[in-house]
């Protein structure tokens, strides 16, 4: 995962992915079954930032899956904003795609259309807000700035114990949204494997937990405390 030296900075650093470091995101899997389609709850906002970098094309059948897909939720502009922002928190790396390969603006959009209210209420304010900001300061919605731009305005808003009170709905919004798009990268076919989950496997001969597993638990062989 990501590792910077400045907790307050996005800046790239040479490890990849992104926003969340790897441990974190596994601390949060781990509480939830990993095929469970649910946002996570606030997940701490890591030490540093990458912007995306090129992502290998995606399968025939993943680009397909994507062509296919129909909105029930997000306008256009609010479609390709989400985009933007998923693969700044989770981007392509030497392991796997980025989290709009992996399907997650489609599973955003499914989730925020079965949710609806309050949820879909504070993600639309929030991708309201990163445009009347982004005017603001530069002239421009959040997706026509330049990637310093993108990352001044996001900088206050992607660290809850810094940013300022002026920004805290902001930061409840990005918190939200971190939520959904680990949710859904670290539900999805391909973060599964990029964990990697070694659970729904079949296996030809139960042989129950291994000892060493058991040991660190402090257990015995019948699931009793040693």
């Amino acid at each position: 995962m990501a590792k910077n030296t400045n907790p307050e900075s996005l800046v790239p650093s040479p490890e990849p992915r992104g926003f969340v470091k790897r441990r974190d995101m596994l601390r949060a899997i781990t509480a939830v079954p990993a095929a469970a389609l649910i946002p996570l709850s606030t997940i701490r906002a890591a030490e540093g930032m990458v912007m995306p970098t090129p992502s290998p094309r995606p399968s025939p059948a993943a680009a397909q899956a994507v062509s296919t897909y129909k909105r029930q939720a997000l306008n256009d502009h609010e479609w390709k904003t989400i985009q933007v922002l998923s693969d700044l928190i989770i981007p392509a790396d030497d392991r796997s795609g980025s989290a709009t390969q992996a399907g997650v603006p489609e599973f955003m959009d499914d989730w925020l259309a079965f949710k609806g209210g309050k949820l879909l209420a504070e993600i639309r304010g929030g991708l309201t807000w990163l445009d009347m900001e982004c005017n603001r300061l530069f002239r421009h919605d959040f997706l026509d700035c330049s990637a310093a731009q993108q990352k001044e305005v996001l900088d206050r808003i992607a660290y809850p114990r810094t940013a300022a009170p002026e920004d805290a709905n902001a930061v409840a919004f990005f918190n939200e949204l971190r939520s959904l798009v680990v949710s859904g990268f670290f539900s999805s076919k391909m973060g599964i494997q990029d964990l990697p989950y070694l659970g729904n496997t079949m296996v030809a001969d139960w042989q129950g937990c291994p000892p060493e597993v058991l040991a660190k638990l402090g257990l015995k062989p019948d699931g009793s405390k040693s």
